[in-house]
């Protein structure tokens, strides 16, 4: 049997794999700090292949960078032995959801995520803190000593994460936030699908900079639009003639994508109430002028129109927009508005709602929004929680389903991931879950967000919630039942439901991982390399994510001798973490010819079992892989 890893992935060697197919000459080997071999690059072979003018050294180059980025990018790369725990209580509808709510610092648990999810995130939206020099921002601890770990001011989170005040006054006012950016975009990134879609949120004191970064992680080729969002009605504050109304939201795609479109909005859609013959196809109608002043004359524009023994002819100084044979067309097709009117005659076209296949027509093309504020959030937060002041600044769900309700390659959003890993008070899950009440869809949501403690002097507290995490969860149980008592009759199978899960330190003790620190007076205490407060049901979700199954899969349980057996994605995976472990556990286990099977080192009830474990798997599942922890 193989030995799971139970350690999120090495960034650095993913990323030597990738070179190693595209130039093998470049790959080398050095050892390590345990004195063994490992993969490396040579970079001078590397630069030689990649260029005719080798550039390095202090030669002037056009590039993006601030103080620690590179640390920001081993921070990215980093392996980490953590893991993501369930919380069953806090759960709503644990068994049979497919959403997710993740509690934890979000670049630990985009790690943990990473390998399981890898290109299967449809779209990303966040909404990252504002660099306003007052917000909480994260500065991730990169190995530090004891010495530097208490000569640092500010708090850490249990992971070792420095939460610190990012002032204008401290020097670093751009470079803390860039650095606690950075690595959580380049491993984001990975998780997108090749037509994935991040949209994030951001105002005027890091826009410049966001591009830049994104243009590093994503490609500049690949920055879909810089939107324009009006988030407030009304004046607004400001100085010196100038109100801040606004914010942005940068789109920028994984890969190449042809097109991105949006829905026709309801004013819209409510203009067309025309109606003709073709009505039960294309729909209602609203009719344009052919007719146009734009200068420049083009002689296949400049036609005359024949009509009911009428000559028409262009406005003067001007053309028609369309040439005589598409006119033509569209005259013979009763597609053609002609009318006397007491300056001459008007000529229309007439623009369907739908197309000649019934297909809904697109709105304009997405720039500036201007049809929702944030005033809206606060006032829906506060409908559901009694009181606007628990949470600051909510983006409303309005805004987030314009985002959801654009269609990348002309594919509407069904059966995807929608992730945010700033979830804050998740507008973002209230927003997928009215998606799919609204289109019937199965769209799927994952939430991540810190579980920053609330002041007790604030509201928010006073309200009983004392973490960001519990505001989060309870929009969502609230938002859930709101959407179904509003919609009781399409909104049955509607999953308004999520999984719990919380980061944590791997489930594993330090000599599963370093056995050769271990001390031989030690190796009685740590016969069992599990921690002794970890469950089968951490084991299993940690499993789960190193073997590649989604931490929504169904898991069913099973008894045997005594013994649970956990059935993970209808046979994907099947494991049994009980201790004293018989032949006929292992023999049910293989009947059922799972993928993947896997027990505890400490598993089986004697030498026997170990021994027989082998041939009952060759002779019942030869082709389940089988692994141990």
């Amino acid at each position: 049997m193989e030995k799971l890893k139970m350690q999120t992935a090495d960034g650095v060697q993913d990323n030597i794999s990738r070179i190693a197919e595209l130039f093998p000459e470049c790959i080398t080997e050095v050892s390590d700090k345990m004195g063994g071999v490992k993969r490396s690059v040579d970079f001078d072979k590397l630069r030689q292949l990649l260029s005719s003018e080798i550039v390095e050294g202090n030669e002037e180059r056009y590039q993006f960078t601030w103080p620690d980025k590179r640390k920001a990018i081993l921070a990215a790369n980093a392996p980490i032995n953590a893991t993501l725990r369930p919380c069953r209580e806090e759960s709503v509808d644990f068994d049979t959801t497919q959403n997710l709510y993740i509690e934890g610092d979000n670049l630990d648990v985009l790690k943990c995520l990473k390998e399981t999810y890898l290109h299967k995130v449809k779209m990303i939206y966040i909404d990252p803190p504002y660099n306003t020099g007052n917000d909480f921002v994260y500065e991730d601890d990169f190995a530090e000593s004891a010495s530097e770990y208490l000569a640092n001011s500010g708090q850490f989170d249990e992971q070792g994460n420095r939460l610190v005040t990012n002032t204008e006054s401290n020097g670093r006012f751009h470079t803390d936030w860039l650095n606690m950016i950075y690595p959580r975009l380049k491993v984001a990134r990975d998780l997108l699908t090749e037509d994935g879609v991040i949209f994030i949120s951001i105002d005027d004191n890091e826009v410049e900079n966001l591009r830049k970064v994104c243009d590093e992680v994503f490609g500049d080729s690949n920055c879909i639009a810089q939107l324009v969002w009006k988030n407030k009605y009304g004046a607004g504050g400001g100085t010196n003639s100038v109100a801040y109304v606004h914010e942005y939201i940068l789109v920028y795609s994984k890969g190449f994508i042809e097109s991105i479109t949006c829905e026709l909005s309801e004013e819209l859609r409510a203009s067309y109430n025309k109606t003709d013959e073709k009505y039960s196809i294309r729909g209602g109608y609203t009719t344009q002028p052919l007719a146009s002043t734009s200068k420049g004359a083009r002689a296949n524009l400049m036609y005359s129109i024949e009509h009911d023994g009428e000559t028409i002819l262009p406005p003067k100084g001007g053309r028609w927009v369309w040439s005589k044979e598409k006119f033509d067309k569209a005259y013979q097709n009763n597609e053609i508005v002609i009318n006397k009117t007491k300056d001459g005659v008007s000529v229309r076209f007439k623009n369907y709602l739908k197309d000649e296949n019934g297909k809904l027509r697109k709105g304009t093309q997405l720039s500036i929004i201007t049809n929702v504020f944030n005033q809206e959030g606060s006032k829906e937060f506060s409908e559901l929680l009694g009181d606007k002041r628990i949470f600051d600044f909510p983006k409303p769900t309005k805004l987030i389903l314009q985002l959801l309700k654009l269609e990348v390659n002309e594919s509407p959003l069904d059966n995807a991931i929608i992730l945010d890993f700033f979830s804050g008070s998740s507008s973002t899950a209230h927003a997928v879950m009215k998606l799919n009440s609204e289109l019937g869809a199965h769209n799927k949501f994952i939430m991540v967000q810190l579980p920053e403690l609330t002041d007790e002097k604030s509201e928010a507290y006073k309200a009983g919630y004392k973490n960001i995490c519990e505001i989060g969860k309870e929009r969502i149980r609230r938002a859930g039942a709101k959407i179904k008592a509003e919609n009781p009759l399409t909104t049955q199978h509607l999953d308004t439901g999520f999984r719990v899960l919380k980061l944590d330190s791997s489930n594993m003790k330090d000599v599963f991982y370093s056995p050769k620190e271990t001390e031989q007076q030690d190796l009685f205490a740590l016969v069992d390399n599990v921690k002794d407060d970890r469950t089968s049901g951490d084991l299993l979700f940690q499993v789960m994510l190193e073997l590649g199954a989604t931490l929504d899969s169904k898991i069913e349980e099973s008894m045997v001798d005594d013994k649970t057996i956990y059935n993970v994605g209808d046979g994907y995976l099947v494991a049994c973490f009980d201790e004293k472990v018989t032949d006929e556990v292992v023999k049910t286990i293989a009947k059922m010819q799972p993928m993947y099977a896997v027990l505890r080192d400490t598993s089986m009830a004697d030498d026997a079992t170990a021994t027989n474990f082998e041939q009952i798997f060759k002779t019942y599942a030869p082709n389940t892989t089988t692994k141990i922890l």
